[in-house]
């Protein structure tokens, strides 16, 4: 790759970029800046808001870039707004004064687009990559290749652990020789080829019986599985959205026609720091939006041409662990048709530039496209912004002299590791306390160079930045000891945390709470907040009481969950004043309520029991070294209060303060010798690649790539990490075993004379080499770099002003809350009246349809129905000699919900049906972890369900008559009652009542079922919303063509009796209609028919709902028996149908809109 060298400038203010630009930024330069600038000159320009796409990586990143956009378009439209005025524009503000520029109506007509790109701001897209690629995916439907009910995984780290203990037992159980490598590494090598989906796995050529053949295959093996089980269980990963839209846009068929509805909708694509970006995320890019140009002459005139603008620094490029790849940005700079680069730093003093300029000019950060710029400090950044300080360089370099005394040494005479970081620690406080002790101030200044505010130095101001979590907390530990308020910012997994194992104690005294073992264990957490002393002597008593407690909690978390369960022992025990009490207590207590929603979202999406949960705690605990990188798990940020941020240097990525120390980047990054090799191999490209031999003749130079790659990242992290301070930067130094591979050992001893930097240095300069070397630099760079003895402070502490204690007093609620609105569903309304749980929400996990019901003792009006069809005697024997297929099929709720899922994943018409349910049946037995029995007879009594007529009022169709376009799955819904946010009128369950007795006539089978709704549980007054989800809409054809539309509900509740073989007697039409009527299920179909009869008023032209309205059918498939099913007259069993009046429908319609009338 050639022409690497220096690029012009760019300005934001000159001609607009046409084709694909790469902006090279520096750290500072304001690549947000320039994006917002860019969006409100095309916008000015003519460019709808809506054609521009803003991509960027991360969605605090979003946030940030929605945010400035929408800032630029203000001022701008602002700005032009007083122009017009009369009002004069801000000749600070270049892009304004460009805008301003030309005649009255060219100004307004700007003005009038930006007002426009601001009333539809809504609808701008400004989104992650993965965000866009999901929302492209969504938009082409079927060929987007991805349901659309699709989860996706924020951590897929489970599934892989599932796929890994799957092969690897499968592999190895029988294997007599026992397995060559062992659980734990096979788990490293399924987690890194996850995490590369597309990359070639090596050693190819291995021997097939040798170990590093078996490691490939396993390799192989579990990228495999994890795909076929993500499909069957209907997830996703990001990296799947990413590859799925590239498939799409790279296949010969599809991708043309997808490339040119993308180039029609965005006709601007500006995508920010580029350098995090990965070959498929350019790939898209360059397919999609870089295969032609949009010239300013046409903004609203050209179509299929783009404009490709891509910002990014690789001297950032740190995330090579989640995947990002320096080498796409460098493909992408070395193929693009313009290259510029911003060359003025916003952030920081030009002295503390003065200063990086010495000790990085000229430096390459790992390839010869990556090498370090000179920029210049804004005009207003010119003179120090930090006043007052002890000392006034913007950089200083503090060395700890072995000869001092104050570290100890190793029989080598290098500088203890462990010794160092502790005396680092103490004298980082100390030099803080001086600091903050003395008159320091922070100016800061317009661009005009006016001063804008003086603030006193104080720890909000400062940051600590380190490479990992250990060495956070001992800073964060000397901090504390100086009085010094410290928080750490995201460092470390939340399960690596003393609180995780006390969850786990916890948990495990939940599963056995007569142990006394785990209730003494459980006692000392501070979930019961004993301590060793109280356990030591506790008598017999007490200890009852304590077990006692564990068995109602652990009933808690069974019934309710660890939501539920935190919140009763939150209550109960006083635990926020308990843990606030103690030290570092806001610490403790974000971690405890951190871990409990995990563990709930642990528990609700992969329906783990209590030892399932243990289980899951215990692993996590295990890997909590492996899965920092996971934001949902990363420590949260405990405190908002005025504090010193200790957090780590990739955390830091993005972030700036006016005052930085970095105690440790005399220390080199720990890379593993028991890890699989990630390396590009420059045969093939630059590749990425993965060697998981572990061994062999190849692995050796593989590792060495790997490591040179990663040693050339470490170069980079200490740029981002010394270019996050405005005003000042502490930089320690200490002479330690392996202080000569640091980078910044390296950048100090071990550059060439052309910038390349040595993946190692050659050995330890001594530490009066060391500060020779520095004060070279600070020869360089006169008063800007200071040279230091590192003393370790005199332990004193910081004397901090407090302010007196403002006089607080309780303010009073004195407004009136409307207790009644609410949420509401079907089972909501009627869960108070149930005697036994027989609702049929699959979505509400507090409810069942799969408890028995009780016939003969349900309500007078179905006994009565029962008498009067009483049917002779052969009518019964012929019912009950026909056995329901899923008699054997066990009951619960997540059965329920496991059948209606392979219900609705399900094609009634494929051509082999019986194939398709195997599938259906499979794949989500391997969601729901559930016991279904024997699978084959949920197929087979699946099999004739689907076989089974349904009735008159269906025409006599069965499903398997129905194919996927004429049924619509999980049609959910939000209706307003009575007015909705604002309700404006009353509405009860009794005045449903009292529309069905004035409706129905006195022959309809439900008729009787307006006495219910009288029930006393029942008289709540509604306001709010009515919210539920329709199992399936079918559209049934008339002989006319006429559609008619029909409400369809799946059941699987057993209505045998004790003692009897289930049969299609006890699936007959009257026993359907007291099951109907025992579980309030014709509330049920009313509400799902008003919610159909909006749709289709709404959807359907001409829509008339006695033509349309097709009526309801509730399927209990427990009692569905095939073509040949039994009937009671013309209506087989199993099939409960009902077609509501019209008018009731369109009644109740209007009492939910209304309430009742006075």
């Amino acid at each position: 790759m050639s022409g690497w060298d220096d690029l012009p400038p760019f300005d934001a203010c000159g001609p607009l970029p046409t084709g694909v630009t790469v902006l090279e930024a520096s750290a500072g330069t304001g690549k947000t800046f320039t994006i917002a600038a860019l969006t409100a000159r095309f916008v000015a320009a003519g460019m709808p808001l809506q054609q521009l796409l803003l991509v960027t990586f991360t969605r605090m990143a979003t946030g940030e870039l929605r945010e400035r956009v929408r800032e630029r378009l203000v001022t701008a439209e602002r700005g032009l707004a007083g122009a017009a005025a009369g009002v004069a524009v801000p000749a600070d503000d270049p892009l304004l004064v460009l805008l301003g520029t030309g005649s009255a109506d060219e100004v307004g007509k700007r003005r009038e687009n930006l007002a426009k790109a601001l009333a539809d701001f809504d609808a701008a897209t400004i989104a992650t990559t993965h965000s866009f690629c999901q929302h492209i995916l969504g938009g082409l439907g079927v060929a987007g290749d991805v349901e659309p009910d699709a989860t996706v995984l924020d951590d897929a780290s489970d599934l892989v652990e599932e796929v890994v203990d799957d092969l690897y037992v499968r592999r190895f159980l029988d294997s007599p020789q026992g397995p060559p490598f062992d659980r734990a590494e096979a788990l490293r090598i399924g987690r890194i080829v996850v995490e590369n989906p597309l990359a070639p796995i090596e050693p190819a050529g291995a021997q097939p019986d040798s170990t590093e053949a078996m490691r490939r295959r396993l390799a192989l093996a579990v990228r495999d599985e994890v795909e076929r089980r993500k499909r069957r269980a209907n997830l996703l990963t990001y990296d799947d959205l990413l590859t799925r839209l590239y498939a799409i846009l790279a296949d010969p068929l599809r991708g043309p026609d997808a490339c040119q509805r993308l180039r029609q909708r965005y006709r601007v694509a500006l995508v920010d720091e580029f350098q995090d970006t990965d070959p498929v995320q350019w790939e898209i890019m360059r397919r999609a939006f870089g295969q032609g140009e949009t010239t300013l002459s046409s903004c609203s005139e050209a179509v299929g041409h783009t404009t490709l603008v891509l910002i990014g620094d690789p001297k950032q490029a740190i995330y090579a662990f989640r995947g990002a790849d320096v080498y796409a940005y460098l493909d992408a700079a070395g193929s693009a048709g313009t290259r510029a680069t911003l060359r003025v730093n916003w952030r920081s003093d030009q002295g503390l530039i003065d200063a990086y300029d010495g000790l990085f000019r000229g430096v390459k950060l790992g390839h010869e496209g990556i090498a370090y710029r000179t920029v210049r400090a804004a005009d207003a950044n010119m003179e120090p912004r930090l006043t007052g300080a002890p000392c006034q360089a913007a950089l200083r370099l503090r060395v700890v002299h072995r000869d001092d005394g104050l570290v100890r040494l190793t029989s080598l005479g290098y500088a203890s590791q462990p010794s160092s970081r502790e005396h680092i620690a103490r004298d980082l406080a100390a030099d803080l306390v001086g600091l903050l002790s003395a008159d320091a101030e922070v100016i800061t200044r317009h661009r005009d160079d006016s001063q804008a505010s003086r603030e006193r130095v104080r720890p909000g101001h400062i940051a600590v930045l380190v490479r990992t979590h250990r060495q956070a907390a001992k800073v964060r530990d000397a901090l504390d000891a100086a009085g010094i308020p410290a928080v750490i910012n995201g460092a470390g997994s939340v399960f690596g945390t003393p609180i995780a194992r006390a969850w786990l104690r916890l948990l495990e005294a939940l599963e056995r709470p007569a142990s006394s073992p785990r209730a003494h264990a459980a006692a000392l957490t501070p979930f019961l907040g004993w301590s060793a002393q109280q356990v030591a002597t506790a008598g017999e008593e007490r200890w009852e009481t304590v077990h006692a407690r564990l068995h109602r909690w652990a009933g808690e978390l069974r019934r309710r969950g660890v939501a539920s369960l935190l919140e009763l022992i939150t209550h109960a025990e006083g635990i926020p004043a308990r843990i606030l009490a103690q030290v570092d207590g806001e610490r403790e207590l974000t971690d405890l309520r951190h871990i409990g929603q995990l563990l709930h979202a642990a528990a609700t999406s992969q329906q783990l029991g209590a030892t399932a949960l243990t289980a899951w705690l215990r692993r996590r605990i295990a890997e909590a070294g492996t899965d920092t990188d996971t934001e949902e798990r990363s420590r949260r940020l405990e405190s908002d209060a005025e504090a010193v941020q200790v957090l780590t240097i990739h955390r830091s990525k993005g972030t700036e303060f006016p005052i930085v120390y970095y105690p440790y980047l005399w220390e080199p990054s720990y890379i593993p010798e028991d890890e699989a090799a990630v390396f590009h191999d420059p045969e093939a490209g630059h590749r990425r690649t993965i060697d998981v031999g572990m061994e062999g003749p190849g692995f050796a130079e593989h590792r060495r790539r790997a490591v040179t790659e990663q040693r050339s990242e470490d170069l980079r992290l200490a740029y981002v990490a010394l270019t996050r301070a405005r005003h000042q930067a502490v930089v320690w130094w200490a002479g330690s075993y392996t202080s000569h591979d640091s980078p910044l050992g390296r950048l100090l001893f071990a550059r060439d004379a052309d910038g390349t930097v040595a993946t190692s240095g050659t050995a330890v300069p001594e530490d009066d080499e060391v500060v020779e070397r520095f004060q070279a630099l600070a020869g360089e760079a006169p008063g800007r770099i200071s040279v230091e003895r590192s003393d370790g402070g005199r332990g004193a502490a910081w004397a901090r002003e407090t302010a007196e204690a403002a006089v607080l007093s309780v303010r009073r609620f004195g407004r009136e809350l409307d207790s009644h609105w609410r949420r509401a569903s079907y089972s909501g309304i009627t869960s108070a009246a149930h005697e036994a749980r027989v609702g049929s929400e699959p979505e509400d996990l507090g409810v069942t349809d799969e408890a028995p019901v009780d016939i003969l003792g349900a309500v007078p009006a179905a006994r009565a129905a029962l008498a009067d069809s009483a049917a002779p005697d052969q009518l019964e024997e012929r019912l009950r000699a026909v056995p329901c297929a899923l008699a054997a099929m066990p009951g619960g709720v997540d059965v329920g919900s496991f059948v209606h899922a392979v219900i609705e994943r399900s094609d009634f018409a494929a051509s082999d049906l019986g194939a398709e349910l195997v599938a259906a049946v499979r794949g989500q037995h391997a969601r729901w972890y559930v016991d279904i029995g024997d699978p084959a007879v949920v197929v087979a009594g699946l099999t004739a369900a689907i076989q089974t007529p349904l009735g008159p009022l269906a025409g006599e169709l069965r499903l398997r008559d129905i194919g996927p376009g004429d049924r619509r799955d999980e049609l959910d819904f939000e209706l307003p009652l009575v007015g909705g946010d604002r309700p404006t009128a009353t509405l009860t369950v009794a005045a449903i009542g009292s529309l069905l007795r004035a409706h129905l006539p006195a022959d309809d089978v439900l008729a009787g079922y307006a006495e219910r709704l009288d029930d006393p549980a029942l008289q709540q007054r509604l306001r709010g919303y009515l919210t539920g989800s329709i199992d399936s809409v079918v559209r049934i054809h008339d002989r006319d063509q006429t559609p008619r539309f029909v409400v369809v509900d799946y059941k699987t509740n057993w209505l045998g009796v004790d003692g009897e073989t289930l049969s299609s007697w006890h699936y007959r039409p009257a026993a359907l209609a007291a099951a109907m009527q025992r579980a309030h299920y014709p509330l049920q179909a009313l509400l799902y028919s008003i919610a159909l009869h909006r749709y289709l008023r709404w959807r359907l032209p001409g829509y008339s709902p006695e033509r349309n309205l097709g009526g309801v059918l509730y399927l209990f498939l427990r009692g569905m028996t095939g073509a040949a099913a039994s009937r009671v007259g013309s209506q087989p069993c199993g099939v409960f149908a009902w077609r509501p009046p019209t008018a009731l429908v369109e009644a109740l319609s209007d009492l939910l809109d209304r309430g009742e009338v006075a």
